[in-house]
C-alpha cells in the first residue's frame, strides 16, 4: 500500500511539472483575464489643432498583428476616433497615452471629434507582412 501511494504521489508530481504548474511559468502577469499583447506598438504623437500635421507620425505605419496607441502631447484634451467610426479611443488628457489597440481595419483615417474641422487627416497603414500567428490559449479573445 505504502509504494502505491508513493507512486500515485509521484505520477501527480510528474503530471503538474509537465504541464507548467510551476510557479516559474511564462504567460502572463498582472490579471489573468488580460491576453498578453504581441507585437509591437506603434504611438501616434497627438501636437495639436494643425489640420494633417496634428499628429506624428502622419501616415503612420503599423506591421500586421502591431498595436497602435495614441500620446497626447498638446496642452487640451483630445478624443480619437477611426472616420468609419469603427474604433472610439476616447479621451485623452494632456500627457496621456491611450490603451493599445489592434486595428481590424487594413489602414484607416482618424480624427479629433473635439476639433473635427482643425485635427482631421490622421492615417495608419498597416503594413503587408506575414500575420502573426492566431492566439492560442485561454486568454485569447
Amino acid at each position: 500500500m505504502r509504494s502505491t501511494l508513493l507512486v500515485a504521489l509521484l505520477v501527480a508530481a510528474l503530471a503538474t511539472w509537465s504541464c507548467g504548474g510551476s510557479s516559474s511559468g511564462g504567460g502572463t502577469s498582472g490579471n489573468p483575464g488580460t491576453p498578453t499583447p504581441t507585437g509591437t506598438t506603434t504611438t501616434i504623437n497627438i501636437l495639436g489643432q494643425r489640420g494633417a500635421q496634428s499628429y506624428s507620425p502622419n501616415p503612420a505605419v503599423a506591421g500586421q498583428g502591431d498595436m497602435v496607441a495614441w500620446r497626447n502631447s498638446d496642452n487640451v484634451t483630445h478624443h480619437i476616433v477611426l472616420n468609419d467610426g469603427s474604433l472610439d479611443i476616447g479621451d485623452i488628457t494632456p500627457g496621456a497615452t491611450s490603451q493599445a489597440m489592434r486595428l481590424s481595419v487594413n489602414g484607416a483615417n482618424y480624427h479629433c471629434t473635439i476639433h473635427p474641422t482643425t485635427m482631421n487627416g490622421g492615417s495608419i497603414t498597416v503594413a503587408a507582412g506575414t500575420p502573426p500567428p492566431p492566439c492560442q490559449g485561454p486568454y485569447c479573445p
